[in-house]
Protein backbone atom coordinates (compact mmCIF):
# COMPACT_ATOMS: atom_id res chain seq x y z
CA UNK A 1 0.00 0.00 0.00
CA UNK A 2 2.88 2.36 0.81
CA UNK A 3 4.42 1.60 -2.57
CA UNK A 4 1.15 2.42 -4.32
CA UNK A 5 0.88 5.71 -2.42
CA UNK A 6 4.44 6.61 -3.39
CA UNK A 7 3.70 5.81 -7.04
CA UNK A 8 0.62 8.02 -6.96
CA UNK A 9 2.65 10.89 -5.61
CA UNK A 10 5.34 10.47 -8.24
CA UNK A 11 2.75 10.32 -11.02
CA UNK A 12 0.92 13.42 -9.86
CA UNK A 13 4.13 15.35 -9.37
CA UNK A 14 5.41 14.32 -12.79
CA UNK A 15 2.12 15.16 -14.42
CA UNK A 16 2.02 18.58 -12.80
CA UNK A 17 5.54 19.39 -13.92
CA UNK A 18 5.01 18.17 -17.48
CA UNK A 19 1.72 20.03 -17.90
CA UNK A 20 3.26 23.25 -16.68
CA UNK A 21 6.21 23.28 -19.07
CA UNK A 22 6.00 25.46 -22.13
CA UNK A 23 7.94 25.14 -25.39
CA UNK A 24 10.91 27.24 -24.35
CA UNK A 25 11.62 25.13 -21.30
CA UNK A 26 10.31 27.87 -19.06
CA UNK A 27 7.63 26.87 -16.64
CA UNK A 28 4.36 28.68 -16.39
CA UNK A 29 2.60 27.54 -13.24
CA UNK A 30 -0.83 29.10 -13.00
CA UNK A 31 -2.50 27.31 -10.08
CA UNK A 32 -6.01 28.29 -11.17
CA UNK A 33 -5.59 27.04 -14.74
CA UNK A 34 -3.97 23.84 -13.56
CA UNK A 35 -6.73 23.25 -10.99
CA UNK A 36 -9.40 23.78 -13.67
CA UNK A 37 -7.68 21.38 -16.08
CA UNK A 38 -7.04 18.73 -13.45
CA UNK A 39 -10.58 18.95 -12.11
CA UNK A 40 -12.14 18.73 -15.58
CA UNK A 41 -10.06 15.64 -16.36
CA UNK A 42 -11.06 14.01 -13.09
CA UNK A 43 -14.70 14.99 -13.52
CA UNK A 44 -14.82 13.06 -16.79
CA UNK A 45 -12.70 10.12 -15.64
CA UNK A 46 -14.46 9.62 -12.30
CA UNK A 47 -17.97 10.90 -12.99
CA UNK A 48 -17.82 13.42 -10.16
CA UNK A 49 -21.04 14.98 -8.93
CA UNK A 50 -21.28 18.79 -8.54
CA UNK A 51 -20.30 18.78 -4.86
CA UNK A 52 -17.32 16.52 -5.50
CA UNK A 53 -16.27 18.62 -8.49
CA UNK A 54 -16.27 21.77 -6.37
CA UNK A 55 -14.36 20.12 -3.53
CA UNK A 56 -11.80 18.54 -5.89
CA UNK A 57 -11.28 21.92 -7.59
CA UNK A 58 -10.70 23.61 -4.22
CA UNK A 59 -8.24 20.89 -3.23
CA UNK A 60 -6.39 21.15 -6.55
CA UNK A 61 -6.26 24.94 -6.29
CA UNK A 62 -4.99 24.87 -2.70
CA UNK A 63 -2.31 22.34 -3.60
CA UNK A 64 -1.34 24.29 -6.73
CA UNK A 65 -0.92 27.51 -4.78
CA UNK A 66 1.19 25.76 -2.15
CA UNK A 67 3.37 24.23 -4.85
CA UNK A 68 3.80 27.59 -6.60
CA UNK A 69 4.93 29.12 -3.32
CA UNK A 70 7.41 26.28 -2.77
CA UNK A 71 8.80 26.70 -6.30
CA UNK A 72 9.49 30.35 -5.62
CA UNK A 73 11.14 29.60 -2.30
CA UNK A 74 13.28 26.80 -3.77
CA UNK A 75 14.42 28.91 -6.72
CA UNK A 76 14.09 26.01 -9.16
CA UNK A 77 16.12 23.56 -7.06
CA UNK A 78 14.34 20.30 -7.89
CA UNK A 79 16.02 18.35 -5.12
CA UNK A 80 14.86 20.87 -2.53
CA UNK A 81 11.28 20.63 -3.81
CA UNK A 82 11.02 16.89 -4.31
CA UNK A 83 10.48 15.83 -0.69
CA UNK A 84 8.14 18.72 0.03
CA UNK A 85 6.09 17.97 -3.08
CA UNK A 86 5.85 14.31 -2.15
CA UNK A 87 4.58 15.19 1.31
CA UNK A 88 2.06 17.58 -0.20
CA UNK A 89 0.83 14.95 -2.65
CA UNK A 90 0.40 12.45 0.17
CA UNK A 91 -1.80 14.93 1.99
CA UNK A 92 -3.69 15.68 -1.21
CA UNK A 93 -4.33 11.99 -1.84
CA UNK A 94 -5.61 11.50 1.71
CA UNK A 95 -8.05 14.35 1.14
CA UNK A 96 -8.98 13.01 -2.32
CA UNK A 97 -9.77 9.61 -0.81
CA UNK A 98 -12.20 11.32 1.60
CA UNK A 99 -13.96 13.06 -1.29
CA UNK A 100 -14.32 10.05 -3.60
CA UNK A 101 -16.44 6.96 -3.22
CA UNK A 102 -14.65 3.61 -3.07
CA UNK A 103 -15.38 2.88 -6.73
CA UNK A 104 -14.24 6.37 -7.75
CA UNK A 105 -11.03 5.91 -5.75
CA UNK A 106 -10.35 2.67 -7.62
CA UNK A 107 -10.93 4.49 -10.92
CA UNK A 108 -8.66 7.30 -9.73
CA UNK A 109 -5.84 4.88 -9.01
CA UNK A 110 -6.25 3.33 -12.47
CA UNK A 111 -6.40 6.81 -14.03
CA UNK A 112 -3.09 7.74 -12.42
CA UNK A 113 -1.52 4.46 -13.48
CA UNK A 114 -2.62 4.97 -17.10
CA UNK A 115 -1.22 8.51 -17.10
CA UNK A 116 2.06 7.23 -15.73
CA UNK A 117 2.21 4.54 -18.40
CA UNK A 118 1.50 7.09 -21.16
CA UNK A 119 4.30 9.29 -19.90
CA UNK A 120 6.71 6.39 -20.00
CA UNK A 121 5.71 5.64 -23.57
CA UNK A 122 6.34 9.16 -24.83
Amino acid sequence: MKKLGFLLIVVILGTTVSIAQDRGGQRNFDPEEMAKRQTENLKEALDLNKDQEKTVYELNLKTGKEMAKMREEAGGDREAMRDKFMEMREKQNKEMKKILTDSQWTKYEKYLEERRNRRRGS
